[in-house]
């Protein structure tokens, strides 16, 4: 657990927190005021869902990982909440209560393997939504990921940690491989390296607008990178808001 809470504080400080800032601001703008509970896919370390909190919602967190769960819980005490986090699968939200809206951020719909595991967690998220409740989700664009992820290379040093990040073409159509390493130096000045293989895939606009309607929302609005305009050819994050 030691070195999960080394690993959170670097992706920290790796992770843009401009990021969670421009997430709040886009989830705040498309929520009716009348929304009063949130239910956070993919929440992570909290990052957001102490933000969330702070706007006065009452927020619930889901993560596969329970360590990040872990790391959450105790970020939202360290800013004076008790949120409630649940350890749990996307693809299976049956019998997890009811909400007024559902995000799910930070391009996490692309983890999931096909359009079946995609279809599987639209039905779940429509399933604890309130009637005339909001879902909102991003996930890379193809554009993105077919044109600029590919042979990407980021590498960070600091003084006590470093950071590498290469990013390959995936087997299948839309989607990418991320082959990641952490350098992190422990209290006793050495270092210990963590690998990870990250797997991502998306698909067309029309893909998910077919998949959110056959899950039974009534509308989506698709947006692109941030704002509430429409996406462009080049634009690298889309932005989905739909109405049960």
């Amino acid at each position: 657990m030691v070195f999960y809470e080394d690993f959170s504080r670097v992706y920290d400080q790796v992770m843009d927190q401009e990021l969670y800032e421009q997430w709040l601001d886009f989830t705040k703008r498309h929520l009716p005021k009348e929304t009063k509970s949130v239910f956070e896919l993919a929440c992570g370390s909290g990052a957001l869902s102490v933000r969330l909190a702070q706007e006065g919602y009452k927020v619930t967190g889901l993560d596969i990982s329970e360590e990040m769960l872990t790391l959450a819980s105790k970020k939202a005490r360290q800013a004076g909440y008790q949120l409630d986090f649940t350890a749990g699968d996307m693809r299976e939200l049956s019998g997890l209560g009811k909400f007024d809206a559902v995000t799910c951020y930070s391009d996490s719909l692309c983890y999931l393997e096909n359009l079946d595991e995609l279809q599987a967690t639209f039905d779940g998220v429509f399933e604890i939504l309130n009637e005339g409740g909001t879902f909102i989700f991003d996930v890379h664009s193809t554009y993105q990921v077919d044109e600029v992820f590919p042979n990407y290379s980021y590498h960070e040093n600091a003084e006590d940690f470093a950071f590498l990040w290469d990013s390959f073409a995936g087997e299948v159509p839309h989607s990418i491989v991320h082959e990641l390493s952490f350098f992190i130096q422990g209290s006793d000045g050495k270092f210990t390296r963590k690998d990870e293989v990250h797997e991502e895939r998306t698909y067309p606009i029309d893909d998910y607008l077919a998949r959110l309607a056959t899950a039974g929302f009534k509308e989506a609005m698709v947006c692109a990178d941030f704002t509430d305009e429409a996406p462009s050819e080049e634009s690298a994050r889309w932005f989905f808001v739909c109405k049960k």
